[in-house]
């Protein structure tokens, strides 16, 4: 047998804006059959931590590194806000070339490279896949479309919004002229189907004398929430009953799992009054729910789509060394648009005027919905609050890992430890002894930074040991510095102004007055208060102190854009996208798609 046929696979399978409990084995009603029998023989961590938005931690994922540091600091949809202040390195909007992305590394380690999904991570033709280590890609470059592949004729109707979110896909860095399917047709494309089956011909068609690594990054159950009516409607008047029933019901089952203390605190729902369930009349109830039962179709599709990628590896006999990883990228989205002040106006005029969100319509390829927040909290509870947000909420996300050599004695544990997105890129290198680039030399022609995450694989070898005692074992599974020690360097956060950063069990929040802060450092002990509801920087004052000395670090040795609280509203003065670091998203959008109709305010 040769060295390369010793080397493990990797499947790194992301799904996007899924909330902590939106699966079976993490206590939801959702039927995810695949997903739940890769956890039985796996393991479920309930401590692992992304970033708050989609694009920086699929920088943290495909570098080992923070995401200010791999070139997202700022979102490039929201660079707009703020233009001056993240007109900084690291905040180019794309992933950028001070870092080694992990295909990258992986391929000049004789790996077969494979992406099927979503991108976000660059829409210029120089930061595509195939620019970034991808053998074979195909690839939706903005962070989300129609998942049908269609759109109106919007025209002199188009608003940045929609010119930000067209179906833009490239197949090995070349545009896909896509057929939308407006019809429902089984062959047709329907992003989370196309994915899926595309890894599978590109698995089929790689050469056998390499180990492959396959990132399957879907768009679902990411908004427009769209799905086949025979996936929605399997949980019709499953969610008559609104939100905090669901809420309750997820919260008693993520107990009876395990995957929460008995006595948890759970943070109360953050949303707007008037969409309470008991002020809404009865048709908004019903559009409410139909909007839910479409997310739950997409997420009962999603695991159909993945039953079928890892029945494929079973069939050819690769499933017992294939390193198996999925999660979501953050915590689920509970931006409820239609209440942005203008903006929210101006999105809804464009869908009243061009979609169909009437009752029986919602799912199909012509409407378009969101589900708003107080279904995101039903998913993010025990949590407080939900994407966007570097509370637990944003950021603390399901995820299975399903590794023969190393979960085949621990079917079905639960491990407890705390780790971040940043630790699966060393964890990979290391399983496939592919070392990181020194930042001392050259890697590709440029100098790269180190990775701030840490492997995984000194942690299972300690799990897996024989002479280990039952007490040491235990200690490994629910120790919350069972991977990071208080030897390692503290974590932090920072998205569109909050910041976050932890360090063992306790945790320092800071969000502005407009965005559901109090503008002032808060200090949370996770360990007794995982739902963020004890403020305790008033009885823990040096515990603060102590934080926001390794936050100051942190801001330096990141570089991210830190002072004074960002603005409610845009402040950009005379400055325009293009004159800044990364240049403007919305040029390199229309560069690909120039007939579209370029976006008003």
């Amino acid at each position: 047998m040769s060295d390369n046929a010793k080397k493990p696979n990797f499947l790194l399978i992301v799904a996007d804006d899924l909330g902590f409990s939106d699966i079976g084995c993490f206590g939801s009603e959702i039927q995810t059959p695949n997903l739940d029998k890769l956890a039985q023989s796996g393991i479920r961590m309930t401590d692992f931590h992304t970033a708050a938005a989609c694009s920086p931690t699929r920088a943290m994922l495909l570098s080992g590194t923070d995401n200010h540091i791999a070139g997202i600091g700022c979102m490039s949809e929201q660079k707009e806000h703020d233009l001056k202040r993240w007109d900084a390195p690291g905040h180019e909007g794309f992933l950028n070339y001070r870092v080694a992305a992990l295909p990258e590394v992986l391929q000049d380690n004789n790996y077969h490279t494979l992406l099927s999904g979503k991108w976000h991570l660059g829409l210029k033709p120089d930061f595509t896949p195939d620019k970034r280590g991808f053998d074979r890609s195909f690839a939706l470059l903005p962070g989300c479309s129609n998942h049908y592949g269609w759109e109106p004729q919007l025209q002199d109707g188009m608003i940045k919004f929609f010119e930000r979110i067209p179906p833009l896909y490239t197949d090995n860095g070349k545009l896909v002229d896509l057929k939308s399917n407006t019809t429902n047709d089984p062959k047709g494309f329907y992003s989370s189907d196309f994915y899926a089956d595309n890894l599978i011909n590109y698995l089929s068609e790689r050469p056998k004398d390499k180990p492959f690594f396959a990132f399957l990054p879907f768009s679902a159950p990411h908004w427009p929430l769209q799905v086949d009516k025979k996936y929605r409607d399997k949980y019709k008047g499953k969610y008559d009953e609104g939100p905090e029933v669901l809420r309750q019901k997820r919260l008693a089952k993520l107990k009876e799992l395990g995957l929460i203390p008995p006595d948890v605190v759970p943070h109360d729902v953050v949303a707007p009054e008037q969409s309470e369930w008991e002020q809404m009349t009865e048709e908004e109830r019903q559009l409410s729910a139909r909007a839910m039962e479409t997310f739950a179709g997409m997420v009962d599709n999603m695991d159909e789509n993945i039953g079928k990628v890892l029945d494929y590896l079973k069939g050819i006999g690769e499933f017992e060394n294939t390193f198996i990883i999925f999660q979501s990228d953050n915590g689920a989205e509970g931006l409820a648009y239609e209440a942005i002040p203008v903006m929210g106006k101006n999105i809804m005029n464009v869908i009243d005027k061009f979609y169909d969100n009437s009752l029986d319509n919602i799912g199909e390829h012509n409407s378009f919905v969101w589900y708003g927040p107080r279904w995101a909290q039903a998913a993010t509870a025990p949590s407080r609050l939900y994407k966007m947000f570097s509370t637990e909420g944003g950021i603390r996300v399901p995820f299975i890992l399903n590794y023969p050599p190393w979960t085949q004695n621990l079917g079905g544990k639960i491990i407890d430890a705390f780790a971040t997105v940043m630790d699966i890129m060393p964890t990979m290198l290391d399983l496939a002894g592919a070392p990181h680039p020194s930042k001392n030399h050259l890697f590709r022609g440029r100098h790269v930074e180190d990775m701030r995450g840490k492997s995984w694989v000194n942690y299972f070898t300690k799990l897996n040991s024989v002479s280990g005692s039952k007490e040491e074992k235990s200690a490994l599974i629910t120790g919350v510095d069972a991977i990071h020690t208080s030897d390692d360097p503290a974590t932090g956060w920072e998205l569109f102004g909050r910041a976050a950063l932890r360090k063992g069990h306790w945790k320092i929040v800071f969000m502005p007055r407009w965005s559901h802060g109090t503008e002032e450092w808060e200090l949370f002990d996770l360990s007794k208060d995982p739902g963020e509801t004890n403020n305790l920087a008033a009885q823990e004052p040096e515990k603060v102190k102590e934080l926001l000395e390794l936050w100051e670090e942190y801001v330096k040795q990141n570089g991210v854009v830190w002072g004074a609280p960002l603005s409610s509203v845009p402040v950009n003065g005379d400055i325009e996208c293009k004159d800044v670091i990364g240049g403007d998203a919305l040029d390199d959008t229309r560069g690909w798609m120039p007939h579209r109709g370029k976006g008003r305010v």
